[in-house]
């Protein structure tokens, strides 16, 4: 890495330092490229420090409280106390021990790490805003990863005191008494659930007619009656059209009405984070989202310029970015790489845990496929029985040819039941390959099996009348 007086030449300038850009950094440095990383906050961007990982914290200390107190038919007894403020000061020890660590490893693979704001001012140059001043970056090839920011609605601006944003409800000091929460996606669903555990009232306003509308709607129907099992109540076809001091003014099938709140969570999504970025000046045009077209390869429409995560269009999951990352470093590097994944699996930390990968059966019949399908109820399975868990499914959707299409996965296990469920669709795998695999007994994957023995009408443990 060549130092002038007052520009760096690289080979590789990577904008964003969460998943998918420390990914590409770390790859192109380890195929022998000059990289410099450009990061403006801390690494490991939203997913590490704001997101994936200190909510699955705070959800893994409010199930290990739930459980805790409600055991009792196992004999298990006693009463569990809340100390929020120390399960977030846990929470926030795991988050920097993570934050250090891709530090490190940016180090030891010789990647550059520059603390800044960068925004384009031609083709081939990146200026970069840091503590020490203006700074310049000559790149051959530059990769765009900065990510989004939490949407922001005009009728409901967020103060950070009432009204919170995702980043705010993962560091609230104490449960509030009744959280209210606008939205129906994978954040309202785990923030709900965590809450709840913790011993908050929850209401979710969502103005659509079902949660996760994305999802297999019996993956929405066993959300809902998880939410509502834990006290939890979920408004459909209702918004809000403001709020003042601790009310919040709904507009209802039934007509307008109040709602009181401590705390009220803007769960509405995210949008591109672009701001100050001047792609104009690279000659990038942002699509009608404001996000990145590219291809397979991450490329977008100026030659040396790549994108990669939540700013290119397709599902905003950290582990799509990883991948997506190492196409964009190892294409830069020349080698002969792709991002052609055909099923990317994505995962809700809900009660019940939800998981899937591939097509719906929905989705499947709408694309023209005649389509199979077989469940394995976790009523049936003894490792759900011997956790106290026995609500819940695994459901596969094939064609007609038994090639496996998509799985469904509602209940315990369901994070780490998906991986081989994602492996079964990128290698073609038929039904017959799952049924014929031996799994061990008893485990909870054993459901993913019989769901495809269940496909193919020869499961043991669920009856099916013959047609």
């Amino acid at each position: 890495m060549v130092m002038g007086e007052l520009t760096t030449d690289v080979d590789v300038a990577v904008v964003g330092g969460g998943p998918g850009g420390y990914t590409a950094a770390i790859r192109a440095a380890q195929l022998g490229l000059d990289v410099a990383l450009i990061e403006k906050d801390k690494l490991g961007g939203i997913c590490t420090n704001v997101g994936c990982i200190p909510s699955k914290a705070l959800i893994h200390a409010a199930d290990v409280k739930h459980h805790a107190e409600n055991s009792e038919e196992m004999g298990l007894k006693g009463n569990v106390s809340l100390d929020l403020e120390k399960t977030q000061k846990w929470k926030q020890k795991v988050v920097d021990s993570l934050v250090d660590g891709i530090a490190s490893l940016c180090k030891m693979n010789g990647v550059e790490v520059i603390k800044g704001k960068a925004f384009f001012t031609s083709p081939d140059r990146l200026s970069v805003q840091t503590h020490e001043g203006l700074r310049s970056i000559h790149f051959k090839k530059a990769i765009i990863a900065t990510g989004t920011v939490a949407r922001t609605l005009d009728n409901l601006p967020a103060d950070h005191e009432k009204i919170i944003d995702s980043d705010d409800a993962l560091a609230l000091a104490e449960a509030p008494g009744h959280l209210v929460i606008l939205g129906g996606g994978y954040i309202a669903a785990e923030m709900a659930n965590t809450y709840l555990k913790f011993g908050s009232r929850v209401t979710i306003v969502y103005r659509g007619e079902r949660l996760l509308k994305r999802m297999d709607p019996e993956i929405s129907r066993e959300l809902l009656k998880g939410i509502k099992r834990l006290g939890g109540e979920v408004l459909f076809n209702t918004s809000i059209k403001k709020a003042e001091g601790n009310k919040a003014y709904l507009e209802t099938p039934d007509g307008e009405k109040t709602l009181e709140f401590d705390k009220l969570l803007l769960a509405v999504g995210r949008v591109p984070h672009t701001e100050g970025l001047q792609p104009e000046k690279a000659g990038l045009k942002l699509n009608e989202k404001g996000l990145l077209d590219v291809d397979s390869r991450m490329k977008t429409s100026a030659e040396n310029i790549y994108a990669v995560g939540d700013i290119t269009p397709g599902p905003q999951l950290a582990h799509r970015a990883f991948r997506q990352g190492k196409v964009a470093a190892e294409v830069i590097a020349g080698r002969k790489s792709a991002f052609d994944n055909v099923a990317v699996p994505a995962v809700v930390f809900s009660d019940p845990e939800i998981a899937v990968a591939g097509m719906s059966k929905e989705d499947a019949e709408k694309q023209g496929y005649k389509v199979r399908t077989g469940k394995m109820p976790y009523s049936a399975s003894g490792r759900a029985r011997t956790m106290n868990a026995e609500r819940g499914f695994a459901k596969i959707v094939a064609d007609e040819n038994n090639v496996v299409l998509g799985v469904q996965i509602a209940g315990p296990g369901a994070a780490q039941m998906i991986s081989e469920a994602a492996l079964a669709i990128e290698m073609g795998a038929f039904l017959e390959d799952i049924a014929l695999t031996i799994h061990p007994h008893p485990t909870m994957p054993e459901a993913f099996m019989e769901s495809a023995e269940d496909a193919l009408g020869e499961a043991i443990h669920i009856y099916r009348k013959k047609k």
